[in-house]
């Protein structure tokens, strides 16, 4: 989607680096998923932004034009006032919205599985500190 040197050179750690990119590829999934239900698979840009709550214009912008590159999103202006811009999803686009319905269905299925497991990673993590502060500061 993006360009990987571009997000290396803005983020001083790995760490950040992963958040940044889960953030982009949420905002993929949540913009391809919102056009593959819409009618027609488009939408106008204002509707994208109502519809995907907690979207900057920003990184609206950027994801869109990052999937438009990609060839799974296809733009379309139309000269009025105020301009309208539309965007839908091409055939690439499309199949990855197919995928994408799975993979929506399967983390509804496991949430609470996988949440458990995070819980659960994060007491024996946590377990773990204390311990290793606990050694640190008897030495």
């Amino acid at each position: 989607m993006g360009d990987q040197a571009d997000v290396g050179a803005a983020v001083p750690d790995e760490g950040q680096g992963r958040a940044a990119e889960d953030r982009r590829v949420l905002w993929v999934g949540l913009i391809v998923s919102a056009l593959a239900q819409a009618e027609d698979r488009t939408m106008r840009y204002s509707e994208l932004g109502r519809k995907i709550p907690g979207v900057s214009q920003k990184m609206l912008t950027q994801t869109l034009r990052s999937l438009e590159r990609d060839g799974l999103v296809a733009r379309t202006v139309t000269p009025t006032v105020p301009v309208r811009v539309d965007y839908r999803l091409t055939d690439l686009g499309a199949d990855l919205g197919c995928l994408l319905s799975s993979v929506k269905a399967w983390a509804e299925n496991h949430f609470d599985q996988v949440n458990a497991h995070c819980e659960l990673h994060d007491a024996e993590a946590a377990d773990a500190a204390d311990a290793h502060a606990k050694v640190r500061a008897d030495a």
